[in-house]
């Protein structure tokens, strides 16, 4: 009798090959593998390579019978024998005992028995290590990616035990990625029905991370984990999946993350989708970053009916995202990403007011709570925008900056806007301020070459609409998006806070010579800024924080653009405002109208300092010493500190209080400045938004102009002024309409000093205003003012009592200008 009572005779007639299956088996399993014959078996295999596919059937139909008969002992002799003959053989006649093998690969994952499973799993994990000669055009591992992602959700009561069966399905499909991958046919396991059981299993056991914060670039692999730690392992693979992942295949690894966050609400808390989608970001290869960020964008569109918290987690994961891929290539999807995002903004302010409106129905708790939740998406939305913003190159943040802007609601804008139309004026207010904020971010840490660059026309001009002058709230974020762009030297930290500044140079201000591009860009919007500021102190909700922001821009201006033609200018500005609190034409606040006060003491101390003329800086010591004596509330550092000691009036004949023209240009003037113009008073530049604004007009009153065309001589102008008599100004006032000849004319003249260059007019207007002075004031002192009408009212002056040098009549008509 043979080994394992087999008649001598009848294994004799047996094939040599079942002859050399049946000597490795030992008679009893726990003596293991007979080494001796194994080595026979393997040589005569190698030998005679058409022989394997038969031995790799005898060995899968004995496998067969003793997995039936529970007989594991022989079983892993079977497997052992196998896992050397793959390792031994490499010849094209492999494929058919690669089939046999794959079969009994099976049939152990097939059986209930865990420790088969794993035998299964660890044979195949060996195979999946061998590079086959030739392709298989006909394998496909279907069976095992299904049972291996079953393996990966064990629900064994033995934690032990479940935890082996994981493990050993985790690399069961790190074995089925690294195969399929390798083979010609890889595209097979990259089909939707292999992803979306390959990924959830991997997630799945990924969820079981403690530590988070460890999730990085696949250059910091977890080092001194256990491979045993299913959650280890599984991210290890899940990496290794990625890595791999082609341009046409990409998308269907990165869909299935989505269902499955989905499926097990991982969206709010949302620490475990972005620690998947740091991986994610981390394991692909660069260029195919915007697909994950397009996929994330389409996912954000298919649950944008979500509650609040679900979208804000979304948000959250496409910041990761973004951050991560801003450092790489982006693509195509910059606008896309912007334009979607602005586009759940608008949803996320109609679900906020939509829970407002309905508060009647609901209680103060639920919907407060509901307004916060949407909060906390449009946070996310802004704070997404702002970093993505600020990571893009120069030249794209410029497009995205304008992009931005042409979404923001202001007056005169095209539909490309987000259409408050529905939102009414809270809606609109709350879309303003949310895409200013993310201008903000945007803009944060942008230095342009050129402030033209920086600040284009299509750009400034609705930024700085009055219709975003409604609120406080909004002036102060123009402000700040006016002092990223216009800061290049990062000077505004040292302006923070508005003060008296004892000595600038302490500041250690750094600025460079004002280039020929700025001069020109001052030349031709510098009124615009002006204007800003002007009206921006003349408005009743000023709180200390916008009188620093100007105060901010005006020494922003001066550092960056300032001239000694922008100087002047900036001087006449702040005369200006000072006539604003003298005045108060507007009935401002006492608290304003000190805070202009200090604005100006603060800025003129500053500028002063900065131009460095001593006479100058004199006169300004000179009146804030007496203010500190006198008028403490007109200084910054009492103002805005103690708002209890505000006088009841303000006496215009206190010159001593007061920054005096006459006096600033007897100062500049020895130092060389052209002082000329510090005669002209600062009128802000008029606009036809102005007229269409809803705030209260800031050009109702036109002053009484002098008629400047080119085509007249000064002969023309003398005998032009001798027909200004007061019946003609009272039949003008009278008269209810004009006719087109007369509105053509006055159009050209008010286009006129919109857009002449300032010397031009002012040469002009100089002749004639010195020949008409005499004459008109001859008028004024034989007439007696008459009383108010409905066509308008009329009003002359001598001029403020500071203005010594030219006084300065004017006749105010909120309809009708007469020149």
């Amino acid at each position: 009798m043979g080994r394992k009572g087999v008649c001598c005779c009848c294994a004799a007639l047996r094939p040599r090959y079942k002859r050399l299956v049946d000597n490795i088996f030992p008679e009893d399993p726990k003596d293991g593998l007979v080494k001796a014959d194994m080595e026979k078996l393997t040589f005569y295999a190698v030998s005679a390579p058409e022989k394997l596919d038969r031995i790799g059937a005898y060995l899968a139909e004995r496998l067969t019978r003793d997995v039936a008969r529970h007989r594991y002992g022989y079983v892993l002799i079977a497997m052992e024998a196998l896992d050397q003959l793959l390792m031994a053989c490499h010849s094209q006649s492999i494929k058919p005992f690669v089939e046999s093998f794959l079969h009994m690969v099976a049939k152990l994952l097939e059986s209930g028995e865990p420790k088969l499973q794993v035998l299964g799993t660890n044979s195949f994990v060996k195979f999946a290590n061998i590079e086959e000669d030739t392709p298989s055009y006909h394998r496909r591992y279907d069976f095992f990616v299904s049972r291996f992602s079953a393996m990966c959700h064990s629900r064994d009561p033995d934690p032990e035990i479940q935890n082996e069966i994981r493990i050993a399905g985790i690399r069961g499909i790190q074995g089925v990625v690294r195969k399929a991958v390798n083979d010609e046919l890889r595209a097979t396991i990259w089909e939707p029905q292999h992803m979306d059981k390959i990924v959830p299993s991997l997630l799945f056991n990924m969820q079981k991370i403690e530590d988070i914060d460890r999730i990085g670039p696949p250059s910091s692999p977890t080092v001194g984990v256990k491979e045993e730690n299913p959650s280890v392992l599984a991210e290890n693979c899940f990496r290794e999946l990625l890595g791999r992942a082609t341009y046409g295949n990409m998308n269907n690894a990165v869909r299935p993350v989505f269902a499955h966050l989905d499926h097990h609400r991982l969206w709010d808390p949302n620490e475990f989708a972005v620690s998947c989608f740091k991986i994610i970001m981390y394991s692909i290869q660069a260029q195919y970053s915007h697909h994950v960020i397009q996929e994330i964008l389409g996912h954000l569109d298919v649950r944008k009916r979500d509650s609040p918290r679900v979208r804000a987690g979304i948000i959250q994961v496409l910041l990761e995202a973004v951050a991560i891929a801003a450092k790489g290539s982006i693509g195509p999807t910059v606008l896309e990403v912007f334009n979607t995002l602005l586009k759940h903004l608008r949803i996320s302010v109609d679900f906020e007011l939509g829970d407002r409106r309905s508060s009647c129905e609901s209680t103060t708790l639920s919907i407060s709570s509901k307004e916060s939740d949407e909060r906390i998406v449009q946070n996310a939305i802004i704070q997404t925008i702002g970093f993505f913003g600020s990571n893009l190159p120069d030249y794209q943040r410029s497009e995205i900056m304008m992009f931005i802007m042409s979404k923001v609601p202001v007056l005169g804008t095209t539909s490309q806007s987000l259409d408050p139309s529905n939102l009414g004026d809270l809606g609109t207010r709350r879309i303003q301020i949310m895409l200013l904020r993310s201008l903000l971010m945007v803009t944060s840490g942008y230095k342009a070459t050129t402030i033209s660059n920086a600040l284009p026309a299509p750009f400034l001009d609705p930024l700085l609409s009055p219709s975003l002058m409604e609120d406080s709230e909004l002036r102060q974020l123009v402000l700040e998006i006016l002092h990223n762009l216009i800061d290049r030297h990062d000077n505004r930290a040292k302006l923070r806070g508005i003060r008296i500044i004892p000595d600038v140079s302490d500041l250690k201000i750094k600025r460079d010579k004002i280039s020929r591009q700025d001069v020109s860009f001052m030349k031709k919007h510098g009124q615009q800024l002006y204007r800003h500021i002007y009206l921006g102190c003349k408005e009743e909700d000023n709180v200390q924080k916008n009188f620093e922001l100007l105060f901010t821009s005006l020494a922003l201006t001066t550092i960056e653009l300032a001239n000694e033609e922008v100087v002047i200018d900036l001087i006449r500005l702040a005369i200006a405002l000072q006539d604003i609190a003298i005045i108060n034409e507007d009935n401002l606040p006492m608290f304003n109208r000190c805070g202009v006060m200090a604005l100006v003491a603060a800025y003129l101390n500053f500028l002063s300092q900065m131009i460095a003329v001593p006479a100058f800086c004199q006169h300004v010591s000179k009146v804030i010493e007496t203010r500190s004596v006198e008028a403490a509330y007109f200084l910054p550092e009492t103002i805005f500190k103690d708002k209890s000691n505000l006088p009841k009036s303000l006496e215009k004949d206190e010159t001593d209080l007061f920054f005096l023209t006459n006096k600033i240009a007897e100062s500049l003037g020895g130092s060389g400045y052209n002082v000329e113009r510090l005669s002209v008073p600062y009128v802000p530049q008029v606009t036809d938004e102005d007229r269409l604004s809803r705030r209260k007009s800031m050009v109702d009153t036109v002053s009484l102009q002098v008629d400047i065309l080119s085509g007249c001589n000064i002969e023309d102008k003398v005998d032009n002024t001798e027909e200004i008599t007061f019946e003609a100004l009272k039949k003008a006032i009278d008269n209810n309409g004009l006719e087109e000849q007369e509105k053509e004319k006055r159009r050209l003249v008010i286009e006129k000093f919109q857009k002449a260059p300032f010397e031009e007019i002012a040469a002009q207007c100089e002749t004639k205003a010195n020949l008409l002075h005499d004459r008109l004031a001859q008028i004024l002192e034989l007439t007696i003012r008459p009383p108010p009408s409905p066509s308008g009212t009329m009003t002359m002056t001598a001029g403020h009592p500071h203005y010594h040098s030219v006084p300065v009549y004017e006749m105010k008509f909120p309809d009708l200008c007469v020149y």
